[in-house]
C-alpha cells in the first residue's frame, strides 16, 4: 500500500499533557500547521492508563494547556482536600483532553490528530521526511516536516499499568496494579503496597479511604521522601509569594544542608511522614496535612531497601529477607514516573525535544518551550531560555531544584516581553513579577548570593561524603 504524503510545519509525536500543552501554545500564538501522532486512542497519554482513582497531586488551575481552564477553580469542601483548590480527577482529565483536542485545536484546520499510530522515525535517505504508521489499519503515512519534529515522549511518564514489576514475583503470589484495586470482589487478609512514591501514597489513601484497617496494611517505603505541603501550592500571589521568599531565608539562614532541611520543614514547606526518620528523597510528591494524618496511622512500614523477590513465604529486600503473610494481596506501585532522564538540547536543528524547564512542572514547560520557539529566531536563545532540568530525586536535588528556579528568573526577567507573557500564563503557578531594570540590577546580588550559598552547601555535602 502506498504510503499517503502529508505536509505540515511541526510534527507532534505524542498527545500527552506536554505534546497537548506545547500544541495549544504554538496554535494559538503562529499560524503554523501541527499533525500529532500518538500510539493511544485518545488525547492524555498517560491518564488514558492509569488508575481511576488517581487526582493530580497539584491544583487544577496549574495543569492542563494554557488557552483552557482546568476545573472551575472551586475550593473543596470535605475529604482530606477541604479547604485546598481542586484536583482534577482521571476522568475529569481524560475529557478536558478530548475537549482540547476537538474543540480548540482540531476546529482550526490547521491541525490533524492521528490517534492509534505509532511514529516510525525519519526516512533513512530524506531527512525532512518523517514516517508513521497507523497501528489498527497499518497504513502507512509519509510527513514532510518544514519546520521541525517534537517529540513529546522523551520524559517516559510511566504509571504501574505500563510495565511490569522489576522484582521477581514467583507463582502463587497475588500482585495487582491499583488499576484492579477498584474491581476486587473480595477481601484479602492483608494489604502491601510496594513503593513509596506518589502512587504509592495514592494506593495507601485510597485503603484508608475505604475503610481498611491501618493494622492490615504493609507499605514498603524503599526511601523516605521530603513531601511538599499543598497548601503552599494554593493560588493567589500573596500565597506563592510568601513560599518563595520562606524559601529563601531558609536558604540564606542555613549552614549545613541538615540545617537547610531543618528550616524548610519548621517553615511548613516541607513535610516527612516520620519525626524519627530522615528523608534521603525528594520527588515533588504533595500532600495535604489531613492525607500526612492518615497515612501516619500505618504503622507496619519496611524501610530495608528495595524488593529484589517476592515469594509465597518471604519478601527479599536489598537489605533483610523478611516472612510473608499467607492471603497478602500485593499493590505494585513502583513505575518511575518522574524518571530521572539525561538531559539534551531543547531546539537542536529540525528537532525539539520537549523536557521539564522548571522541576516538576511538565505543561508549563511545554507551553513556555512553544511560546519561545513562536518568538525568538535563534536556537542559541531559545535553548538559554529553555534550558532544561531534571527532575529530582534525592532530598540534595531539593537544592538544584530551587537553584534551577532561581536561575530562571534571573534569565527571564531580563526579558521584559517574556516577563509580559509569563504573567498571562495560568500554567506556571508562581507570579513572575515585572520589575525595571534598575530593580532587577538591584536584586541581582541577592541572587547570586543565593547562587553561592546553594553552591556552598553541596559542596560541604560532597566532602562529607568523600570522607565518610
Amino acid at each position: 500500500m502506498q504510503p499517503t504524503a502529508l505536509e505540515v510545519d511541526y510534527l507532534i509525536v505524542g498527545a500527552g499533557t506536554m505534546g497537548m500543552a506545547f500544541a495549544d501554545t504554538l496554535v494559538a500564538e503562529t499560524d503554523a500547521t501541527v499533525a500529532i501522532v500518538d500510539r493511544y486512542d485518545q488525547p492524555g497519554g498517560h491518564w488514558t492508563v492509569a488508575y481511576p482513582f488517581v487526582r493530580l497531586h497539584q491544583p487544577s488551575a496549574y495543569y492542563g494547556v494554557n488557552s483552557r481552564e482546568l476545573g472551575s477553580g472551586t475550593v473543596d469542601q470535605d475529604g482530606w482536600n477541604a479547604g485546598l483548590h481542586e484536583l482534577a480527577s482521571a476522568g475529569e482529565l481524560l475529557t478536558y483532553f478530548d475537549q482540547v483536542m476537538r474543540r480548540t485545536l482540531l476546529p482550526t484546520g490547521r491541525v490533524s490528530y492521528f490517534p492509534k499510530s505509532f511514529y516510525d522515525g525519519p526516512d533513512p535517505l530524506r531527512p525532512d521526511v518523517q514516517r508513521f504508521h497507523s497501528l489498527v489499519s497499518r497504513a502507512g503515512f509519509e510527513v514532510t516536516v518544514k519546520r521541525r519534529t517534537v517529540d513529546a515522549t522523551y520524559m517516559n511518564v510511566t504509571v504501574p499499568a505500563m510495565v511490569p514489576p522489576k522484582y521477581e514475583v514467583a507463582p502463587g503470589v497475588r500482585l495487582i496494579t491499583p488499576n484492579q484495586l477498584p474491581a476486587l470482589e473480595d477481601q484479602p487478609s492483608h494489604y502491601t503496597v510496594v513503593g513509596a512514591g506518589k502512587t504509592g501514597i495514592d494506593a495507601c489513601l485510597w485503603l484508608l479511604g475505604h475503610g481498611t484497617d491501618p493494622s492490615d496494611i504493609t507499605w514498603i517505603m524503599p526511601r523516605d521522601s521530603w513531601l511538599i505541603d499543598r497548601a503552599h501550592t494554593q493560588p493567589g500571589d500573596s500565597s506563592i509569594l510568601e513560599t518563595e521568599a520562606a524559601r529563601r531565608e531558609a536558604v540564606a539562614g542555613a549552614d549545613t544542608v541538615q540545617e537547610l532541611f531543618a528550616r524548610l520543614e519548621d517553615s511548613g514547606l516541607l513535610l516527612r511522614l516520620s519525626d524519627d526518620v530522615d528523608p534521603t528523597a525528594y520527588r515533588c510528591a504533595t500532600v495535604a496535612r489531613a492525607e500526612l494524618e492518615q497515612l501516619r496511622r500505618i504503622g507496619d512500614i519496611v524501610r530495608h531497601g528495595r524488593v529484589k523477590r517476592i515469594d509465597e513465604n518471604a519478601i527479599e529486600l536489598d537489605q533483610a529477607t523478611l516472612p510473608a503473610q499467607a492471603g497478602t494481596l500485593y499493590i505494585d506501585c513502583t513505575a518511575d514516573g518522574l524518571e530521572r532522564r539525561p538531559t539534551v538540547p531543547v531546539f537542536d536543528q529540525a528537532r525539539i525535544t520537549l523536557q521539564a524547564v522548571v522541576p516538576c512542572q511538565q505543561v508549563f514547560s511545554a507551553a513556555l518551550t512553544a511560546h519561545v520557539e513562536a518568538s525568538y529566531a535563534d536556537d542559541d536563545t531559545k535553548n538559554a531560555l529553555c534550558a532544561p532540568s531534571q527532575h529530582p530525586d534525592s532530598a540534595l536535588d531539593w537544592i538544584q531544584f530551587f537553584g534551577d528556579i532561581q536561575e530562571r528568573i534571573v534569565r527571564w526577567t531580563a526579558d521584559p516581553a517574556l516577563v509580559e507573557w509569563l504573567s498571562t500564563c495560568r500554567l506556571l503557578g508562581r507570579r513572575i513579577p515585572e520589575i525595571s531594570p534598575e530593580q532587577r540590577t538591584a536584586l541581582l546580588p541577592m541572587f547570586e548570593a543565593q547562587k553561592l550559598k546553594l553552591e556552598q552547601l553541596l559542596h560541604q555535602e560532597d566532602v562529607v561524603a568523600a570522607v565518610n
